[in-house]
């Protein structure tokens, strides 16, 4: 899962044991420390409906502060969507929003935490007739794509599969959902 071998036996402790990691490795090796425990899907507060929950909380700032008046949220084959219509985060933000880890704005730690957490992520928005889309795997950029003149709603659309190198085998139980 990482380039860099971490040994911290008694035997072996020296200045070798001792690592920096990336903000995405750190948080792909230590997800604990960002969702709490990871789990199966069987108990409400197992990670995979923490990172639900860190979508949706910005998707109702947006509601809160009188952005938009519905969020839809899906989960269909182990694929978690979030569709607010507020304002959109800023299109020349997005991709930094959802996965730089310094970057501060309305989408905060969590919302990156998702992203590194994920085998697939997708965050979309749609500003006044201008969208922009990009795609992650493990926290790692695949595309990024400009649109013009497109005819939806302002709004953020998030898509993201859990990883299963990460939490192992789970499942969504949708009452907790």
């Amino acid at each position: 899962m990482f380039d860099k071998k971490i040994d911290n036996t008694s035997n072996s402790y020296g200045d070798d044991a001792i690592v920096t990691l990336s903000p995405r490795e750190h948080i792909r090796l230590r997800p604990g420390m960002y969702i709490g425990k990871l789990g199966d899907g069987s108990q409400a507060d197992d990670g995979i409906y923490v990172l639900i929950k860190e979508v949706v909380d910005n998707s109702v700032d947006e509601f809160i502060m009188g952005a938009g008046k519905q969020i839809d949220v899906t989960v269909e084959d182990d694929i978690v969507t979030v569709r607010d219509y507020g304002r959109g985060i800023p299109l020349k933000s997005l991709a930094a929003a959802v996965s730089e880890m310094n970057t501060v704005g309305l989408n905060g730690v969590g919302v990156k935490a998702v992203n590194m957490l994920s085998s697939e992520f997708t965050a979309r928005s749609v500003r006044d007739g201008e969208a922009r889309t990009v795609t992650f795997a493990q926290g790692l950029e695949q595309s990024d794509r400009w649109e013009s003149g497109v005819q939806e709603k302002n709004g953020t659309f998030i898509s993201f599969r859990v990883d299963r190198e990460v939490f192992g085998d789970y499942s969504y139980n949708l009452e907790y959902v």
